[in-house]
């Protein structure tokens, strides 16, 4: 038997695929070539039988050719030359009397990877467009869009455009919504499709035509249209009540999220409509996908933070189910804390008691932190609870609870004698770091109320040599300095023991360091150190109510049914950024001008250019921000997503705007240079190493309307002048102008905290 994708496998297939008898039996015709199928999806490569296999494709039989058009489309790429010879069959079977046949060419077609397809698929796709089959006006019409993609940076010709936007009338729903999507691909730079008041009306009247899939997608594109008038308005919403109702949840979210925007102005409907969304949330908060369910949960807090309570008689619908995975379990747990009343606190508490002995470390200690936010509001309760889980003397439970009442203290002080009474007796079990810092911080703080504070802190100090966490020992500093000046007589011998140890052993820099201070401090007298830690505070208060504050829907309306509802904001945001490519810039030594513009930037040959990360610490320099007045004017962005190889494009591409001389002494500290120049939103590309003559450094900016500012700065030898080089990528002289005054502003700061 030959081996399975050989040689002599690929033979044997070759001579069936060739036999005029096995080509006479369309059985035997086609099981040859589900055996090519086969060994390709089992990856062999079979590229070799590309000939073969297209003539098979010029056959009758429908099913056939579906598998040969799968062969060809897999194996183009490997075969570009041949698979022209597929090209000329596929445009014979545009012109065939069967729809399925014409589709399934048009679709084979545009799935080609290939060079120069596009020449081909013009007229075949224009045909397809106006065929009278809806089936191949659906593969046309997601066709021009590949073809679009394919021709990359190309011109987009006006005509297609014209063509598809006359398909949004056509009598095929699904024809409709592929013209929406194809638009949105071709356009992308431009905006993408165009929702005027013709097609929105158009649009809403198709509604009821389209399936689940084609209402959420038209859901979505009428976001885009800002009705003229209040009555417009509210026929458009009226239109579209019933899909609040619909058994698909994407399109009830869809719906939803339209009328939060339709109705920016209108708070009362939108809180009507989120009173109307309860029920399929509540649905698919118990549904059996998973994806589904923490999707609604997320979207259930996501409606909390303006309605808070909206879900509070349906509190038991949050309650977790044994196979529950974990993510979902915390989600509910988030949202229960939300439901709290005075009515069912108690049956919430009993449920999450239940959670914090889970055989999950996570998930318990998760309810734990549950219960200690409850704590913020009913604190009696919840304090017995932690309390009772004390007398279990599990590691992770115990340390849970200790770092909640460490929170508790500190924001709720009324509970903190209750606190203090349940700690005695916790540090035998408790081992991981936070855990431990939580204790050490509780017996520092409120060490005069627990009798053994001292003792408790005298035993970490006598096994600080073999305490692994630096965070640890640096929390047992300040702890033990503070229970100090509560009780000195029995906790002076142990501090001093501590920082003998910490200042003449420690290895760790900053648990030296830290007690290096508190020496110096000591020295400069009792008063002086209780001045130091035991200053006013802030009211931890102010900032828990701030957090409880209520947000108005239009602050989260456009996020709703999108992915930054479930990844959060921030997160989402950094998600989608474009994240640039490392810099790696090499500066060669400068013959002149015109050589400097016409070489390359990038050489990694040359070990002169120090590469700077884009995510470096910044210190708050804000007096910078206070020199330059202009700076503000210019609105420069935060975050500039340059890669090498688009600086080093533009560079090149254009023509200086501005060339000015500054006067410098001594050599250029590039740390200092790139944290002044990021607090003014002016980004380091690559600098030079230190020292290096002459020192070269890349600079970028850009202002809210999308304009670049490209610098070059030069300096031939240690005191000599700095010569700056500006282009920019458009014609904005007062633009520019702002931008020079900050640069030099910066610059100049920078000379003078240098010399």
């Amino acid at each position: 038997m030959p081996y399975l994708g050989g040689e002599e496998a690929q033979r044997e297939l070759r001579r069936a695929l060739s036999n005029p008898h096995v080509q006479a039996d369309p059985a035997r015709y086609r099981g040859a070539v589900l055996r090519v199928i086969r060994l390709m999806a089992q990856g062999a490569d079979v590229s070799g039988l590309f000939p073969e296999m297209v003539k098979a494709g010029a056959v009758p039989d429908v099913v056939q050719k579906k598998l040969v058009s799968f062969y060809v489309r897999a194996q183009a790429p490997r075969q570009p030359q041949l698979a022209l010879l597929a090209v000329n069959s596929l445009r014979k079977d545009c012109a065939h009397p069967s729809p399925a046949v014409r589709g399934l060419a048009l679709r084979t077609m545009c799935g080609l990877r290939m060079p120069g397809i596009q020449e081909y698929l013009q007229q075949p796709l224009v045909s397809g467009l106006r065929d009278k089959a809806s089936y191949v006006r659906r593969a046309a019409v997601l066709g021009c869009a590949k073809m679009v993609k394919m021709q990359g940076d190309c011109e987009v010709d006006g005509a297609l455009v014209n063509e598809l936007y006359s398909l949004l009338r056509d009598q095929d729903p699904i024809v409709v919504v592929n013209c929406l999507r194809a638009l949105e691909e071709i356009l992308k730079k431009e905006g993408g499709v165009v929702i005027n008041k013709p097609i929105a009306h158009h649009l809403l009247n198709r509604m009821p035509d389209l399936d689940q899939w084609g209402q959420s997608e038209v859901l979505t594109f009428l976001l885009r249209y800002k009705p003229r008038s209040e009555d417009e308005l509210f026929d458009i919403l009226n239109l579209l009540d019933g899909y609040l109702k619909s058994s698909s949840p994407s399109v009830v979210m869809a719906a939803t999220k339209l009328f939060l925007v339709l109705a920016r102005e209108y708070p009362d409907v939108q809180a009507d409509v989120l009173v109307r969304v309860k029920g399929p949330l509540l649905s698919a908060c118990t549904s059996e996908s998973r994806e589904l369910c923490f999707t609604a949960l997320c979207h259930v807090r996501q409606i909390l933070r303006s309605l808070p309570g909206h879900f509070s008689s349906h509190y038991k619908k949050f309650f977790c189910s044994y196979s529950e995975p974990h993510y979902i379990k915390c989600q509910k747990m988030e949202v229960l804390c939300e439901l709290v009343n005075d009515e069912n606190v108690q049956q919430v508490l009993e449920e999450l008691k239940g959670y914090c002995t889970d055989v999950s470390v996570e998930l318990a200690q998760g309810a734990i932190f549950a219960i200690a936010n409850i704590a913020r509001t009913y604190t009696e309760q919840c304090v017995g609870i932690l309390t009772e889980l004390l007398g279990l003397q599990q590691e992770h439970i115990t340390s849970a609870v200790v770092r909640a009442f460490r929170d508790l203290a500190w924001l709720c002080p009324q509970c903190t004698d209750a606190v203090c009474q349940a700690l005695p007796g916790c540090e035998d079990t408790i081992q991981d770091s936070e855990g431990k810092q939580a204790l050490v911080w509780l017996l520092g703080t409120h060490g005069e109320k627990i009798p053994n504070a001292p003792y408790v802190l005298e035993d970490f100090v006598e096994n600080v040599r073999s305490e692994s966490f630096p965070a640890v020992k640096m929390e047992l500093l300040t702890a033990l300095l503070r229970l100090f000046l509560a009780r000195p007589a029995e906790c002076q011998d142990t501090l001093g023991r501590l920082l003998y140890f910490c200042i003449e052993e420690e290895q760790d820099m900053a648990v030296r360091d830290r007690g290096l201070f508190y020496y110096r401090l000591l020295q400069a007298g009792v008063e002086e150190v209780r001045r130091v830690l035991c200053s006013p505070k802030c009211d931890p208060s102010l900032g828990l109510l701030g957090d409880q504050s209520k947000q108005p829907v239009n602050a989260w309306a456009l996020e709703f049914n999108t992915l930054a509802t479930v990844y959060g904001r921030e997160r989402w945001a950094l998600a989608t950024a474009q994240q640039p490519v490392e810099p790696s810039y090499s500066c060669s030594p400068a013959a002149g001008s015109r050589s400097r513009d016409t070489e390359s930037l990038v050489s990694e040959g040359d070990k002169e250019v120090l590469e700077v990360h884009p995510d470096a610490p910044v210190s708050e320099e804000k007096e910078l921000l206070k020199a330059h007045p202009d700076a503000g004017s210019l609105s420069l962005i935060p975050d500039v997503s340059l890669s090498a190889e688009q600086f080093e494009r533009s560079w090149l591409s254009l023509d200086t705007s501005c060339q000015l001389c500054l006067p410098w002494s001594g050599p250029v500290h590039a740390d200092t240079m790139q944290t002044a120049l990021r607090v003014v939103h002016i980004h380091t590309i690559a600098t030079s190493r230190a020292g290096a003559q002459p020192w070269k450094a890349y600079l970028s900016a850009q202002d809210d309307s999308g304009c670049l500012f490209l610098t070059e700065l030069l300096l031939q030898a240690a005191d000599s002048e700095l010569q700056v080089s500006v282009k920019q990528s458009e014609a904005k002289p007062e633009a520019l102008q702002s931008f020079i005054s900050a640069l030099r502003t910066v610059l100049e700061a920078v000379a003078g905290l240098e010399s």
